[in-house]
């Protein structure tokens, strides 16, 4: 990661991320450079899996697609709601678990930047900022979980596009939707410094041999997945 949401900051003249909630950066940055790759999404249903501030749900908006998103914090549901409403976006935002209450819909298209960061902790948090971003000793508590079950939410023709950090396992998150029946492969990839949060745990990242001695950088990918 590249920051750390603070208290109510103000990122551009109509998005603002309230205080405890995940604010775009880096890998949002680079996962809405692929959603707009995706071409128009006039009529096309998206779900945003773990919305944040909705910065992404907003821009699925905004391409013509008729957007639900759902995260597990009542304040980023909040802050999204806000951002649409700031920017006259229609967004249907509800708290939930990975797809939110169950009602059977399935989608064109899923979005997701789910918590990634190995941390020393075996579990996640189950509140504080922190949530949104650590993710276990191998940073893969949630990106397992979406592995398993996003594939169920796509339809025919259905894409899932994810972001997360190479440290936590590029290739067994292509195989794992690979074996879900999906055509899986990695759309981008960018490197960025390692900031704050990385920084502040370099020291036990190294210990585990996820980041190499004289390592000062981050790989983010976006991997895409599509039902054929």
């Amino acid at each position: 990661m590249t920051t750390v949401a603070e208290p109510l900051r103000r990122r551009s003249s109509s998005h603002w991320t309230l205080p405890g909630v995940y604010a775009p950066q880096a890998d949002t940055r680079l996962l809405g450079r692929v959603l707009r790759q995706e071409g128009e999404l006039a009529g096309a249903d998206v779900l945003e899996i773990g919305t944040g501030s909705g910065a992404l749900a907003v821009l699925a908006a905004r391409m013509g697609a008729r957007v639900a998103a759902t995260d597990i914090s009542w304040r980023a549901v909040m802050t999204a709601r806000l951002n649409a409403a700031r920017q006259r976006q229609r967004v249907r935002v509800r708290r939930g678990d990975l797809a939110g209450p169950g009602n059977g819909r399935t989608y064109d298209l899923v979005i997701t930047n789910p918590p990634y960061v190995p941390a020393p902790q075996a579990l996640p948090p189950v509140g504080g900022r922190a949530r949104a971003w650590d993710a276990g000793h191998d940073g893969r508590h949630v990106v397992d979980r979406i592995c398993a079950h996003t594939p169920a939410l796509l339809r025919p023709a259905g894409v899932l596009l994810m972001v997360h950090s190479g440290l936590c396992g590029v290739e067994t998150t292509l195989g794992q939707l690979r074996r879900a029946g999906l055509t899986a492969e990695v759309a981008a990839r960018a490197r960025v410094p390692f900031g704050p949060v990385m920084g502040g745990r370099l020291a036990w990242l190294r210990e585990q041999g996820l980041v190499g001695p004289a390592e000062e950088h981050e790989e983010l990918v976006v991997i895409r997945a599509a039902r054929t």
